[in-house]
């Protein structure tokens, strides 16, 4: 048996049962160090920590948050506490599994954990590790795609373009990062695009499970490359698949407080049926006369030739050479899209892409 499987077991009989024993053993030792309903969400991401397997993106959000916790709560002094806790609660759980090898194997990966979230802490900001939102809304424009709108019980301090750690209780301790497809509204609620793919545990809950009325928790949000140049220059911001939610919120931030810029929005797919979020961005272009939506279908032999070919192909039919170019998409086509926008022509400083920490 492998600390993984060890972990396996401990989520499988109810991550609540062994957060109640971390807890009780921290308030045990250290009163008053953890707020108990911070209890359940700090245990599942250091199990998950410990074990690993998350990919870079995920292991990102998920120090993130665990940073923030530990900064939030002035936890690093007592780091030594919380391992052995965590440790004690783990043991339990996974009886009758549990020997001494694992434990002894549990500890070195729990070493190289307190490692990297002390470094996380180093880096974080003050404010709360982590927020409770309700899902408000859940539509599914196609099989593969979620629009979730949810509201925070407190107002998530974010800027379009940024990204945030986002947490479902059906997978408890694995964060993924979304960016939110609006720029803040009055009400406070965020819109969220989401993606089903093969090895995302976490989307595949998002899409396919989690319903209006649940909770998700929100991490702290954080800059992502896609920050709006506050140059007011024209913008042509190219968009695969999900990629478009950022994207669509720098749109809408140029809406709450136009400054004579123009923006072309590419929105690229593979066929007509893939344009997930056809009716806002309808509205958004139907509002606003210095936007102009063009769509890039990859695999339609019936679009228009003008609309044939991937999405920063059809970007930079649209170029002109002062415009600033955002590009948010899947990974193959980030991959070379730097190289290509130089060999255009755009500045180095014109390109704008997602950071490596965003998927």
């Amino acid at each position: 048996m492998s600390i993984v499987a060890a972990w396996e077991a401990v989520v499988d009989k109810g991550v609540e049962r062994g957060a109640d024993d971390f807890w009780c053993t921290l308030a045990d030792r250290r009163p008053g160090l953890l707020p108990e309903r911070d209890a359940p969400l700090l245990f599942a991401a250091l199990g998950r920590l410990t074990v690993g397997g998350d990919d870079p993106a995920g292991r990102a959000a998920l120090l993130a948050v665990l940073g923030r916790a530990y900064r939030r709560h002035g936890l690093l002094p007592h780091a030594a506490t919380i391992g052995d806790a965590l440790l004690a609660a783990v043991a339990r759980h996974a009886r009758p599994l549990w020997t001494s090898r694992l434990a002894d194997a549990w500890e070195r990966a729990g070493r190289r954990a307190d490692e990297a979230v002390r470094r996380a802490a180093a880096r974080a900001e003050d404010g709360p590790a982590w927020c409770p939102a309700e899902v408000i809304g859940h539509d599914r424009p196609c099989d593969t795609v979620a629009i979730l709108t949810v509201r925070p019980w407190q107002r998530l301090p974010f800027r379009p373009g940024q990204a945030v750690p986002v947490c479902t209780p059906r997978r408890p301790g694995r964060w993924r990062w979304l960016s939110p497809a609006n720029a803040p509204r009055p009400d406070g609620t965020v819109e969220l695009h989401v993606r089903a793919v093969a090895a995302g545990v976490v989307a595949h809950r998002l899409v396919h499970d989690v319903r209006p009325g649940e909770l998700l928790h929100l991490g702290p949000p954080r800059d992502a490359g896609l920050r709006l140049d506050p140059s007011a220059r024209d913008l042509l911001l190219a968009a695969g698949g999900t990629g478009l939610a950022p994207l669509r919120a720098l749109v809408e931030q140029v809406a709450a407080a136009p400054d004579g810029r123009r923006v072309t929005l590419v929105v690229g797919v593979r066929a007509f049926a893939d344009l997930y979020d056809a009716p806002a961005l309808d509205k958004l272009q139907r509002a606003h006369d210095w936007l102009t939506v063009v769509p890039a279908f990859s695999h339609d032999p019936a679009a228009e030739p003008a609309e044939q070919g991937d999405a920063l192909t059809i970007a930079l039919d649209h170029r002109h050479p002062e415009d600033d170019v955002y590009v948010c998409g899947p990974p193959p086509m980030l991959a070379g899209a730097r190289l290509r926008l130089l060999a255009a022509g755009v500045p180095a400083d014109r390109i704008h892409l997602p950071s490596a920490m965003v998927p």
